[in-house]
């Protein structure tokens, strides 16, 4: 059976445009362009789908939203962007969260063509499994075929518009600001070692490192939330300071140093990535990345709904900020 994707690949356009041609999408396409696609679709034989064109002509009026963690302020602060742009555009969200089980993204992407969403934004780090990835691409670009939207938060991994945190830039900026408070001792709390935003980060930190000439930092692997950083936190010693991949694990990190009677910063200096809103009252205040979380949510899903056609990547650049947790050494 001859797809849309087909149709698209023998036309020489993108899938987005073979859709907004074929599915009856009201977004313009050129004349050029258009003439290209019909004569691809009847050269094939491409037979229209007729519940693509309900979808691509905007009958339903909700966005689907899949998320790793709601209950982790990160994804919270970006669905919430999100949210409002939907909110503007009478648009209502659907959110589903996976608990970061790739298995469950995959179905969450299913379920959302089979309910005729008229958006999906995904929102988390891929993993570094090929298999896994090309899967839900394969997912997405059949419900694309369909007339729908899609958008991602995370790496640009999946051939849809994208907005790309620069994790690596963040981390070795992070790394360089700590050397310059005096620190050459460090150690990692790195997360789990198959998402990719996380190995991104460590990667970042300990390339700056290298590049200074410092000793390697000591990587500890955990789960990617508080009790991971309070887990990996309990095994550190022999450094003077520590950072944590998110600002979250940077909590779980600091009450493992209390209950230890580790004092922070005056014994051992922490900093975390992302700057969530909601932990910038930790005391001592948390050194971190700054990231624009909801505003990278607002944009994933303004790409997703916008009327241009193609896929690209928004680079968001983070901010370095030092605080009471991290200090200068003598």
């Amino acid at each position: 059976m001859v797809t849309l994707e087909d149709v698209a690949r023998h036309a020489g356009v993108s899938l987005a445009t073979a859709s907004r041609v074929l599915n009856g999408s009201t977004r313009q396409v050129g004349a050029s362009l258009r003439v290209k696609v019909e004569l691809a679709a009847a050269q094939l034989g491409y037979r229209t789908n007729v519940a693509a064109q309900t979808l691509a002509r905007g009958a339903s009026n909700v966005i689907g939203l899949v998320v790793h963690d709601l209950t982790d302020p990160y994804f919270a602060a970006i669905a919430d962007g999100a949210m409002r742009v939907a909110e503007n555009q009478g648009l209502m969200v659907m959110i589903g969260t996976t608990h970061r089980d790739p298995q469950r993204e995959i179905a969450y992407v299913s379920t959302l063509n089979a309910q005729r969403v008229r958006a999906v934004l995904l929102v988390g780090s891929r993993v570094a499994d090929e298999q896994l990835t090309r899967r839900l691409r394969e997912e997405l670009d059949r419900y694309r075929e369909t007339g729908g939207r899609v958008a991602c938060v995370g790496q640009d991994l999946l051939g849809v518009d994208t907005v790309v945190p620069d994790n690596r830039l963040g981390a070795a900026a992070l790394a360089r600001a700590l050397a310059g408070l005096g620190h050459r001792s460090f150690a990692v709390l790195a997360g789990p070692d198959r998402l990719i935003a996380p190995m991104d980060r460590v990667a970042g930190f300990a390339g700056a490192l290298e590049e200074l000439g410092l000793p390697a930092p000591l990587v500890l692997h955990s789960s990617f939330d508080r009790e991971g950083g309070y887990a990996a936190a309990t095994q550190v010693s022999g450094v003077t300071c520590v950072f944590a991949v998110t600002d979250v694990m940077a909590v779980g990190a600091l009450a493992a140093f209390r209950d230890r009677g580790i004092r922070v910063p005056e014994d051992v200096s922490v900093a975390g990535f992302d700057d969530i809103s909601t932990l910038r009252d930790l005391v001592p205040s948390l050194s971190t990345v700054r990231l624009p979380l909801a505003e990278m949510g607002a944009r994933a899903l303004e790409m997703a709904l916008a009327p241009d056609e193609g896929t690209g990547a928004q680079v968001v650049t983070g901010e370095v900020i030092l605080r009471e947790s991290t200090r200068a050494l003598g």
